[in-house]
């Protein structure tokens, strides 16, 4: 009789809920996900939540492989040495193979006054708790949005384009991945939607009250609601639990999205470090990286040696509010090229991308084994290139456990 083969996904995101139905393809294999809700958060579509368009959340049952148990709970320690992961209700749950894929969230902002007066968005939960804020705030209040990445240039366009006042500060350069053509494009589209672009060298946050927004140089923006979107951080569960990781607390691995600390524990998505060059944030890369991690167990299973990381990005979508938004093409290794498709074109690419993802998790919980994204060829010589100069300065890696 072939042994069963316990498997522990901690986290429902992208990268875990990829892993967790591409496991399913062995029926020998039983698959835990834990998660702290009950519900997929579709986090791309935060920003809509927020802007009221959307509520970012999807049912288990519409993404998630019927053979994948779901525990809600919050897992407070791994127990490498015990082969255990320990819950916030009580209680452990042991596991032969443990895929690390917590993901992230909000850096947690040290500028004064920006953590009580401040909304983040970068949780359901955050995005939930501004919504009715908004509501109840006057059409004529100015919200101001700090950061301007995605999700801030997201989220400043959605309540511009519903009659918000808003005010994007960008703490540099707006759209810092962007093109320079990209960005001129994407500053048009602000422009014409009302919003005030504060960039430059001027353009840090000093502090935050009530109804102000400080900036260098002594200057105060008037802001009744301040939305933060600047910079994410990751949960230090892996810290916290002895295991290695990198100077933000993502999990150290190798190419094989293996931990550095042990060989029963992978990692995929925002929380991993892969041989300490971690890739963009972001569900373009969790997803393959997810798939990737299932396979690395899978392959040790059946005595193979894994494959290592084969994965690059090759763009950004963001949208500009309901109508419009860019798809900023990028090189082999991630550097924006000066191709862009934006205005309504953009949009709706950015929507088919959105929508892209469900299914890919939809198709690979009914057809464990379906996704190929995370073998597409792309960035594997520049990744060689890193990685060999990583390497050269850097002292031999500690011998896994077993």
């Amino acid at each position: 009789m072939t042994e069963n083969t316990d498997v522990v996904v901690i986290g429902g995101g992208y990268a875990g809920v990829m892993a967790a139905n591409r496991l399913t393809r062995r029926a020998d294999v039983t698959v835990t996900l834990i998660n702290p809700r009950p519900t997929f958060v579709h986090r791309v579509r935060l920003h809509q939540l927020v802007g009221g368009s959307d509520d970012a959340v999807v049912a288990y049952q519409d993404v998630l492989a019927g053979g994948v148990r779901l525990v809600v709970d919050t897992v407070t320690r791994i127990s490498a040495a015990e082969r255990s992961v320990t819950l916030a209700a009580g209680g452990t749950l042991d596991y032969d193979y443990l895929i690390y894929a917590v993901g992230s969230g909000g850096a947690g902002p040290s500028v004064p006054g920006a953590a009580e007066f401040a909304y983040p968005i970068s949780t359901l939960e955050e995005a939930q708790r501004l919504r009715p804020v908004l509501d109840a705030a006057p059409a004529t209040a100015r919200v101001t949005v700090v950061g301007a990445g995605p999700t801030g240039i997201e989220t400043a366009a959605e309540l511009a384009e519903s009659g918000r006042t808003v005010t994007l500060v960008c703490g540099g350069v707006l759209g810092p991945y962007l093109h320079t053509r990209g960005r001129r494009s994407v500053a048009k589209r602000l422009a014409k939607l009302g919003v005030t672009v504060v960039d430059g060298s001027d353009a840090k946050v000093r502090a935050v009250t009530r109804d102000a927004v400080r900036l260098a140089h002594g200057r105060e923006l008037p802001s009744q609601v301040t939305i933060w979107t600047a910079g994410f951080g990751v949960p230090d569960l892996a810290a916290r639990s002895g295991l290695s990781t990198d100077t933000l607390g993502r999990l150290l691995t190798d190419e094989t999205l293996t931990s550095v600390d042990d060989a029963r524990i992978v990692a995929a998505g925002d929380s991993a470090a892969p041989s300490d060059l971690p890739l963009r944030m972001s569900c373009q890369a969790a997803m393959p990286q997810g798939a990737r991690a299932a396979d690395t167990v899978l392959s040790r299973l059946v005595g193979e040696q894994p494959e290592n990381l084969h994965q690059s990005l090759h763009a950004q979508c963001i949208s500009l509010g309901r109508r419009a938004g860019i798809f900023q093409f990028a090189n082999r290794s991630d550097v924006a090229v000066w191709f862009h498709i934006d205005d309504r074109l953009g949009a709706r690419l950015k929507e088919a991308a959105c929508k892209a993802v469900h299914k890919q998790l939809a198709d690979e919980a009914h057809k464990p084994g379906s996704y190929s994204l995370h073998r597409m060829a792309g960035g594997a010589a520049k990744r060689r290139q890193l990685l060999r100069a990583k390497r050269a300065g850097a002292p031999a890696a500690a011998d896994r456990a077993a």
